[in-house]
């Protein structure tokens, strides 16, 4: 797939028998378009990957991969009653980020913040997102078997669930626009990098301030083009979690792009996740180990993963932003870094980051 391919450019390879599969404009990233192809047959991707690199629009040309959200089922459903901040299976997480109910009632942190999130699709009918300002976009073809609910529900409902639900967000007054980019090919559920884009951008026009991206894969000179435009140039707030591929895995994006704020996961004893990606790359860290969020039907359940620890540092920028809103991408990190709680060796490091993100005094 290219990113700004020129007419001339694209013309050129349709003349080489490459096929133009779909065309998609860009508004918010530079007001250009993506284009996935079809290789010539008997040309290899790598090949063919070499040769538009080598066009004059070309460079940022790569494979169309697949991107897949980070979590591990946990418990079976459980039945609770309707609870209120901070009394049921949500607080103790929430104790460790120093989460308060006076958060909770001062109604005017969220400001006008907008949280944007890319995932899975999600149950706008749950008891959770009872009068809550939620927008949810599909990207994806009719013709491509739709996502499941249940990733993206327990993501939203962890960012704005209503508070008198069985799942209450942390922020449920702020707005929040949902793009569903991911779709299921036999059992395997995924997002490639051509809708990723393209719901960045989507996001970017709805005015989002803060993107939740609770989902990773392989580096992407398309996508991390995208990310680095929205981060340097429109100040946006990218969240991602670093992914659950374990400790000796490689880096993982677009949590591993610099731009971006790398979230990893701790368990309620301040342990790291047994299953998350460590790095240079890391950044924070936040609750990810037995998380209470809505089921995808109805109810809540238990949740585990470093997709579940990213709507803690999310909502924590968003909480900044409302405080004051010319703060810039690197400052909104900064701040999030510096009054993190340390935990491992002094001082940040491959494990935990800075520390676990601390909402105390974010919402004076």
């Amino acid at each position: 797939m290219t990113f700004g391919l020129a007419t001339e450019d694209l013309a050129q390879l349709l003349a080489q028998n490459y096929r133009l599969i779909e065309e998609r404009t860009l508004t918010s990233l530079a007001n250009t378009t993506i284009q996935r192809l079809a290789v010539p047959q008997g040309q290899t991707l790598a090949d063919a990957r070499i040769f538009v690199r080598s066009l004059p629009s070309g460079g940022s040309a790569d494979f169309n991969h697949f991107y897949r959200t980070n979590e591990e089922l946990g418990a079976e459903l459980i039945t609770q009653p309707a609870s209120t901040p901070c009394k049921g299976p949500h607080c103790a997480n929430r104790a460790l980020v120093g989460w308060s109910d006076d958060l909770f009632q001062l109604g005017t942190c969220s400001g006008d913040v907008t949280i944007g999130m890319i995932d899975t699709g999600l149950n706008e009918m749950h008891e959770t997102f009872a009068n809550v300002d939620l927008t949810v976009h599909r990207l994806t073809s009719e013709d491509t078997p739709p996502s499941r609910a249940y990733h993206g529900t327990a993501v939203a409902a962890l960012l704005v669930g209503a508070p008198d639900s069985r799942s209450p967000g942390l922020l449920p007054k702020t707005r929040m626009v949902a793009v569903d980019a991911f779709h299921r090919a036999g059992s395997d559920e995924r997002a490639d990098v051509f809708t990723l884009v393209d719901g960045l951008s989507y996001l970017a026009d709805q005015n989002v301030n803060v993107f939740n991206l609770s989902f990773a894969g392989p580096p992407n000179t398309v996508l991390e083009q995208a990310v680095v435009e929205l981060v340097q140039t429109h100040n946006k707030i990218l969240v991602a979690s670093a992914g659950n591929a374990g400790p000796q895995s490689d880096p993982l994006y677009p949590a591993a792009y610099e731009p971006v704020i790398a979230v990893t996961a701790i368990d309620r004893r301040n342990s790291i996740y047994r299953r998350a990606v460590q790095g240079a790359h890391i950044d924070i860290a936040a609750p990810g180990v037995e998380i209470w969020t809505a089921a995808s039907v109805k109810g809540a359940r238990w949740r585990t993963g470093t997709s579940f620890a990213a709507p803690y540092v999310s909502a924590a920028a968003a909480l900044l932003l409302s405080q004051s809103s010319a703060l810039t991408p690197p400052e909104v990190r900064r701040i999030l870094t510096d009054g993190a709680t340390d935990l491992g060796a002094e001082g940040r490091d491959d494990v935990y980051g800075h520390g676990v993100v601390s909402f105390d005094r974010l919402c004076e």
